[in-house]
């Protein structure tokens, strides 16, 4: 392959306490969240390749309590480049705290925030997107309607490689039609599959989470997953960690399980 890795890194937009009411409020990163709500972090994701500047998820954009798209064009900046230079995005799976920076209304109306990318996803998730009555309420309904219409989409199908160095693979379990994304540059190699593994703190933990579709498809894939990056030397991105959201797999015990290494 001739694709080189120039830097992986995560854009992180903050810190949340997330409730029932699937509100998103900003807190520290180092508070505990709310009585009874998650704790939850957002992660973005930047490949930068001597060809593409690719991102992995989004964020949340103007859908958080004190957010915009405002923070992932800033956070870019921090690696010089701007909204205009991402060229791909690949979406792990189509809730609004992941996908919810492809367009703003910061001017008063909706505008791609990211506007010559080529946007890749899941078509079986997409048309169930469209296809319902309501996406989450009204506002969120016009976003995804104003994608559908605007944005430059891409479907994928279970398992596609659009490019040489990327795979896209349909793996269920947090919803129907979550995806793993993983690239492989031959050298570096990165696997991100939202919230199917999402955190530091899952990889050696066996459960089934209630906010999953499936949450023992979850917990199955899960423990590929986490077997897959240690033996094949994947660096994990891990959406939803508050602090080291990339981290390998270093060490393998049978009673105390994985070894983390943060980067």
């Amino acid at each position: 392959m001739n694709t080189k890795v120039t830097s992986a890194s995560s854009l992180y937009e903050g810190t949340f306490s997330v409730g029932l009411d699937k509100k998103f409020n900003r807190i520290d990163r180092n508070a505990s969240p709310a009585k009874g709500a998650l704790k939850i972090s957002l992660n973005p994701f930047l490949i930068q390749t001597n060809e593409k500047n690719i991102l992995f998820d989004v964020g949340i954009g103007d859908f958080g309590e004190d957010t915009s798209t405002e923070t992932i064009k800033k956070n870019l900046e921090e690696h010089e480049l701007s909204e205009y230079d991402i060229t791909d995005i690949f979406l792990s799976h189509l809730h609004f705290d992941h996908i919810g920076g492809l367009a703003g209304r910061s001017s008063g109306f909706w505008e791609l925030t990211f506007p010559d990318a080529n946007v890749w996803v899941s078509q079986k998730g997409w048309g169930q997107v469209i296809n319902q009555e309501e996406y989450y309420d009204e506002e969120k309904t016009k976003f995804a309607h104003f994608l559908d219409a605007k944005a430059n989409l891409n479907f994928l199908n279970e398992e596609e490689q659009p490019y040489p160095e990327i795979t896209v693979r349909t793996i269920g379990g947090h919803t129907e039609f979550s995806q793993l994304l993983l690239f492989n540059d031959g050298n570096q190699k990165y696997l991100m599959a939202g919230d199917v593994l999402a955190t530091r703190g899952e990889v050696n933990r066996k459960f089934a989470a209630k906010y999953d579709y499936d949450g023992e498809r979850s917990m199955e894939i899960r423990e590929k997953l986490t077997q897959k990056a240690y033996k094949e030397n994947y660096t994990i991105m891990g959406y939803h960690d508050s602090h080291h959201p990339l981290f390998n797999l270093t060490e393998y015990d049978e009673q105390r399980g994985y070894k983390i290494e943060a980067i």
